[in-house]
């Protein structure tokens, strides 16, 4: 069986290194179907950041977090990562404006944009965020979950 290929917001991969409630399940599944993640290369930094959050806000303990970041190093080391070329950073600069994104998005947004050649033909991208995902939908993915 052929594992498929997915752009996976960090909003999406949270969850599958520390549990959250109803996240987790979901994304877990996501991952079954979507083994092949492709990030962008902000993404370690801003898992490693949402951990710190947690830990910090005792959301989740020592020890999860050692478990969470050796999660994250796990699905780490199967993804695909998009660099900052020069592409990435000219659709980086036109998606605020266009989808009402934030700077970060618009970098996620553009990584995915580059990975599908402009030409996302409904290809799967996996976010949590409601205005990334709205943004994702407009710009021609297939955005899950739905």
């Amino acid at each position: 069986m052929k594992t498929e290929i997915a752009f996976w917001d960090t909003s999406a991969l949270v969850p599958l290194c520390c549990s959250q409630s109803g996240s987790t399940v979901r994304t877990r599944a996501l991952l079954r179907r979507f083994g092949q993640p492709v990030i962008w290369w902000g993404t370690a930094v801003e898992i490693h950041s949402a951990l710190s959050r947690l830990h910090e806000e005792e959301t989740i303990s020592d020890r999860e977090l050692i478990n969470s970041i050796k999660r994250w190093e796990a699905i780490e080391s199967i993804s695909r990562e998009i660099t900052p070329t020069e592409q990435v950073k000219r659709l980086a600069r036109s998606l605020p404006g266009q989808y009402r994104i934030r700077s970060l998005d618009a970098f996620q947004l553009a990584a995915a944009l580059a990975w599908c050649q402009e030409q996302p033909r409904r290809r799967p991208f996996i976010c949590l965020d409601e205005r990334l995902a709205q943004a994702a939908e407009l710009a021609g993915f297939n955005v899950y979950p739905q």
